[in-house]
């Protein structure tokens, strides 16, 4: 049985928060490096397969997400979903709203993301509660507050109709 290598042995949970960790069912991935910077991933609860590439930028064809734009998909999709579930709470229509984020990547000290820019384009009349509201749900939701704090994220929202 091949054995489990730490790759950061300094690495605690107490490095990522003061307080205790909760214990919350977990989903599992499976990864499959497939050869040529490509990967495929499958999301065990649904099956759902994902195709990876690395970016042209990076010795790749470009002809998938990268990890990265993962990355930058991972926190539009979590900005509309978690204004969504608050949106329902209070009955509060949303369809048709939209998320575009703009990837930079920074190559000093090392290659890593830089900047994630975010333009929620927000659909219906809302008013000022609401837009709070769903302003602080967008600016809370897990991916944001999982991405280290020196990636830039400028977040501007676009709403459709004057505040009712």
């Amino acid at each position: 049985m091949p054995r489990a290598r730490v790759a950061h042995p300094n690495w605690r949970p107490s490095n990522l928060s003061s307080g205790p960790l909760e214990s919350k069912p977990m989903v599992k991935i499976t990864f499959t490096y497939q050869g040529d910077l490509r990967c495929e991933a499958v999301h065990a609860p649904s099956g759902v397969r994902l195709a990876t590439d690395a970016p042209v930028d990076n010795q790749g064809r470009g002809e998938s997400f990268s990890p990265t734009d993962l990355v930058a998909t991972a926190l539009g999709a979590c900005m509309l979903t978690t204004m969504g579930i608050v949106a329902q709470r209070h009955g509060w229509d949303l369809r048709g709203s939209r998320a575009e984020v703009e990837k930079a990547m920074a190559s000093q000290p090392v290659r890593r993301i830089g900047e994630l820019t975010v333009v929620l384009h927000m659909a219906g009349e809302h008013d000022e509660r609401a837009r709070t509201t769903l302003e602080r749900a967008a600016l809370t939701c897990p991916v944001h507050r999982s991405l280290a704090p020196d990636v830039a994220i400028p977040v501007r929202i676009e709403w459709a109709g004057p505040s009712a």
